[in-house]
């Protein structure tokens, strides 16, 4: 019985090591998008997460990519810390010298979250393989880079 209590709050612990401030408990998303979201094809799609879950990602993995696809302007005022800036119009001319590696797992994100879909669903399109969209910087709580 200790072992399983001792287990059970190492698991907790996991859950909330990366902040104080995390506004989320659960673990990615294992569902696809919805047609409406992949371009309603019934192909290979993006993963939809929240902020918690990309912020989790980001404090428990190595290697993945933060790819910020607003605006010069917009990337310039506040982004996240570590972003890769590709703006959503850009991704079909730059993704395949910018992100060479398409097994590479790539965090998503705009401002409110439609180009971040798009801009997922098209990098899908061109054989990414571990895409993964938490929306808008908006909705981020964490830190940014400001200025």
């Amino acid at each position: 019985m200790r072992k399983v209590v001792i287990a059970m709050l190492m698991c907790a612990a996991a859950l909330t090591a990366c902040s104080d401030n995390d506004v989320s408990t659960t673990t990615p998303s294992t569902q696809s998008p919805s047609p409406a979201q992949t371009g309603g094809n019934a192909g290979p799609s993006y993963q939809k997460i929240s902020a918690g879950d990309a912020y989790r990602i980001m404090c428990d993995t190595d290697g993945y990519i933060l790819l910020d696809v607003r605006t010069d302007e917009e990337y310039n005022a506040e982004h996240i810390e570590g972003a890769v800036l590709i703006p959503d119009y850009e991704i079909g001319s730059r993704a395949e010298t910018d992100l060479p590696d398409k097994t590479a797992l790539v965090l998503v994100y705009c401002r409110s979250g439609r180009r971040s879909a798009n801009a997922a669903n098209e990098l899908i399109g061109m054989g990414y393989t571990s895409i993964y969209d938490f929306g808008g910087i908006i909705d981020w709580p964490y830190d940014t880079v400001k200025g």
